[in-house]
Order: structure tokens, then C-alpha cells, then sequence
């Protein structure tokens, strides 16, 4: 495999990063690999909008993985404030999946969210149903809070539920 080059997403990236997001997430493709949520959600995970105003906003970024001038992969990092980062969207091409490059994408956000916003800790958040998922993060150091996030059930542009029991739960971790 040829190297991977990160780096910050710009404007000119959010048409093949809403497809890459989309493809991991929604649909056939995602089914591909094993971060899919159309078990979950129909309709879209994010929109070109949404991207822009995340590119657009100085205390987010979205940190992207290329190959051979291939985007292959991405993560959002956000300041919470006090000392807190989050990292969310994170997405790999689905026939990539399982082959580290999520991993090596969360220890670039770890680093990014210490350096860029003096992040103390990182804190994500998982839907319950997603075990897989939540075992993995166990792996990287995460743990549930207790808290949880109710789902926006009245924000189409987040996806269409298939069930009525969503939320998410808070996972955090110490950053280095």
C-alpha cells in the first residue's frame, strides 16, 4: 500500500468528501464494510452544506486521508471548550475498512484536537445499537460517561430513522 497523506479538508474537497461520508455511512455501499448505519438510518448522513459551515467554522476541521491523490478517508475534530475535543464523522471508504486506517485516523485527531485546541480529553458519541463500534472505541481507550445525546429526530438532513429508540451515548478518553 502506498503511503497515506493527511490533511486539512478545503472547500474544494466537500463534492468527493460527501460522497466518501454518504458511501461509509448510508446506503448499499456502506454496506460494504462495517461501520454502516442503514440498519439505523435512511436518507443522507450529511449534505454539502453542512461541510461547508463545518470547514467554515475556526473551532472544527475535518482531517482527511489520501492515497495516490485518492480521498480514502476523513474525520471531523471540533473544540468543546475546557479542555475538551470531539471527533465525529469518521469515515472510511467501506472497502478499505479494517485495515487501520480509522485507527490511524483518530490518533490524528487526537493530535490535532491537543494541538490546535489544547484538547485534554476527547469525547465521541456512539449510538447504543452500534456494540461493534462501541467495543472497538473500548479498544482505543474510550469510555461511556453516562450521559446521553437525544437523536434529532426532527432534522431530516441528519437521516430518516427506521426505529424510534435513537440516541447516542457520550464516550471520552484522556488525550496524551
Amino acid at each position: 500500500m502506498t503511503d497515506i497523506v493527511f490533511r486539512d479538508a478545503t472547500a474544494t474537497d466537500i463534492p468527493v468528501l460527501h460522497r466518501l461520508i454518504e458511501s461509509a455511512y448510508r446506503g448499499p455501499a456502506s454496506r460494504a464494510g462495517w461501520t454502516t448505519e442503514a440498519e439505523l438510518l435512511g436518507g443522507q448522513r450529511t449534505d454539502p452544506d453542512d461541510l461547508a459551515a463545518i470547514l467554515a467554522d475556526p473551532a472544527q476541521a475535518m482531517l482527511t486521508a489520501w492515497r495516490d491523490g485518492e480521498l480514502v478517508g476523513c474525520v471531523l475534530i471540533a473544540d468543546r471548550g475546557g479542555g475538551t475535543g470531539y471527533f465525529g464523522m469518521l469515515a472510511v471508504n467501506p472497502t478499505l475498512q479494517s485495515g487501520g486506517l480509522g485507527r490511524r485516523l483518530v490518533e490524528a485527531a487526537h493530535e490535532s484536537l491537543a494541538a490546535r485546541f489544547g484538547a485534554r480529553r476527547a469525547r465521541i458519541s456512539v449510538f447504543p445499537q452500534r456494540e461493534t463500534l462501541i467495543a472497538w472505541y473500548r479498544r482505543l481507550g474510550y469510555e461511556p460517561t453516562g450521559e446521553t445525546l437525544p437523536f434529532p429526530y426532527d432534522e431530516p438532513r441528519f437521516g430518516l430513522p427506521l426505529r424510534d429508540d435513537l440516541h447516542f451515548i457520550v464516550m471520552e478518553r484522556a488525550l496524551a
